[in-house]
């Protein structure tokens, strides 16, 4: 597959062979005018390859690099026609709505005109109106820019959750520490090619680790470890019959939220990230290109 603007004009992507596996995280990078968000716009499905072509696209939800705030809706009216066009009822498009405001802190602002929004809440919006359907293909262009410390790691959290559903989630960011140790693959952009770099050290399941997280939790009597909790954390009984779990600390948020939400819920008794001078605290009650 290949993008080039304008006939004759030089390639800004050409040769590229990519593979987005369902539940995989990816990570792309390069430098400034590289064609980082030429190629996150072909799987978006934004932009047309030139040459070649995309299949087996699922169903997409994309967050540009730049927002176009000037829009006649409000906030939540904005999320909520956003999310009746990805085919949910009225009433699920507005819970959707009001609940991911609520999460990134912009619940206050549901009313606001989009363009009376400052910056940040207008790419707390951008990122909700991606989340708010459920998109098997999430594809983020420096969507964590602007964003507050508390609603960037909302969708850290919310990156975990996608993939844990079976989401493929492709990014680009400024940080080189977004999410470091979580992607399944990395890919530089250069001289309009794509080529694949080391992702770090398998662990198991094949997931490059972060910092281990270790979640002490107590089921109900008899209940087994519920399957499927996000990141495939490892789990033991410990002396006292409680189960602990060890998980890469970026999906210790999505763990923790899958155990308190599980039916019958499960009691956090304890939570640390494992590092030498970290000590527990208590925790509260595939497209192809």
């Amino acid at each position: 597959m290949g993008r080039r603007y304008g006939l004759g004009g030089p390639w800004v992507l050409r040769g590229v062979d990519l593979d987005l596996r369902p539940g995989t995280l990816v990570r792309v990078q390069g430098t400034n005018g590289s064609g980082k968000s030429t190629l996150l716009r072909l799987l978006a499905g934004i932009d047309a390859p030139t040459e070649g072509r995309v299949t087996g696209r699922p169903r997409t939800a994309y967050v540009p690099e730049r927002f176009p705030a000037a829009l006649p809706f409000s906030a939540a009216g904005y999320l909520t026609h956003l999310g009746r066009i990805h085919g949910l009822g009225p009433r699920e498009a507005a819970a959707g709505a009001a609940e991911w405001l609520e999460r990134f802190g912009a619940a206050a602002h549901a009313r606001t005109p989009l363009g009376e929004l400052s910056k940040g809440t207008s790419q707390k919006v951008a990122v909700a109106q991606a989340l708010l359907a459920g998109p098997e293909l999430l594809v983020l262009d420096e969507a964590w820019t602007g964003l507050d410390t508390a609603a960037r790691e909302q969708l850290d959290l919310a990156v975990a959750e996608r993939v844990t559903a079976g989401a493929a989630v492709v990014y680009v960011d400024h940080d080189p520490r977004r999410l470091a140790g979580a992607a399944d693959a990395v890919f530089s952009v250069r001289d309009g090619r794509l080529e694949e770099r080391p992702a770090g050290p398998p662990s198991r399941g094949g997931r490059p680790p972060g910092r281990p997280a270790r979640i002490v939790a107590v089921g109900p009597p008899g209940a087994p470890v519920p399957r499927g909790l996000p990141g495939d954390p490892e789990h033991s009984t410990g002396e006292d019959g409680s189960t602990v779990l060890t998980v890469a600390d970026v999906y210790s948020d999505a763990l923790l939220r899958a155990l308190l939400t599980a039916r019958p819920p499960w009691h956090i008794r304890q939570v640390a990230v494992a590092a030498a001078t970290t000590a527990a605290r208590p925790a509260e009650s595939g497209t192809t290109t």
